[in-house]
């Protein structure tokens, strides 16, 4: 009998995953990848809504927009952009060992995943710490003096339309972050189950629906940076 921590993952005659409402675990599969592009439509409706209120708001407002997309790193956004492009590769290339039954590649992808989605935040994290600090942060202490320069002049920032450019950055983000938080639990618990042998070549959809959320997590951020750290940010 193989070692239950084997590398190699052995194909099962029976699945113990297919649930009895099923006929075979084709079915199951179709199933669960339904339910899963069916959640998906709704995270992008729900992002979708939040990126057309800050591009009214930008419109409306477009100098204090942009005076404030000036207080941004575009270095610290962009290394978060590159670490997530690599955590989409890291996703793949788990689920290409998952098919192919290799366990010892699949975990290693998994757990390099999440420490990437892990860096993700750390990072996030002392942007905001640095938002604190300069009082940034929408509420009764927010304090914004900056001045939008359009070529000819220095024009006032109207500091309550800087504050509302704050607000769409912190509940865009905050919410990126939820997501990015999810998604590491998941990878890890997953991690936690394809070291015990929980998946097969023959059984690893937990995998690819995971692999689905995660990359549309990275495809928001790749919309959010442009938004809120890009556009407009020459004077």
């Amino acid at each position: 009998m193989a070692d239950s921590h084997a590398t190699t993952l052995e194909p099962e005659a029976h699945n113990p995953a297919l649930l009895h409402h099923f006929a075979d675990a084709q079915q199951q599969k179709n199933a669960a990848s339904l339910g899963m592009w069916l959640f998906l439509v709704t995270e992008i409706m729900f992002f979708g809504g939040m990126f057309c209120a800050y591009l009214v708001y930008r419109l409306a407002h477009f100098n204090a927009f942009a005076a404030a997309s000036q207080q941004l790193s575009i270095k610290l956004g962009a290394f978060n952009t590159a670490v997530l492009l690599v955590s989409s590769l890291t996703v793949v290339l788990a689920v290409k060992a998952a098919e192919a039954g290799n366990r010892k590649q699949l975990v290693t992808y998994l757990v390099i995943t999440v420490l990437l989605g892990l860096t993700f935040l750390v990072v996030k994290g002392f942007e905001y710490a640095e938002k604190f600090e300069r009082h940034h942060v929408p509420g009764p202490t927010f304090s914004f003096t900056d001045t939008f320069d359009d070529g000819s002049q220095k024009i006032p920032v109207n500091p309550n339309e800087a504050q509302l450019y704050f607000s769409l950055y912190f509940a865009m983000t905050g919410m990126h972050a939820l997501h990015m938080i999810i998604g590491c639990g998941l990878f890890t618990v997953l991690a936690v189950f394809a070291w015990k042998g929980h998946y097969s070549p023959g059984y690893f959809t937990p995998i690819e629906n995971a692999g689905l959320y995660w990359h549309l997590v990275d495809i928001i951020w790749i919309y959010l940076f442009p938004l809120l750290y890009l556009i407009s940010r020459h004077r």
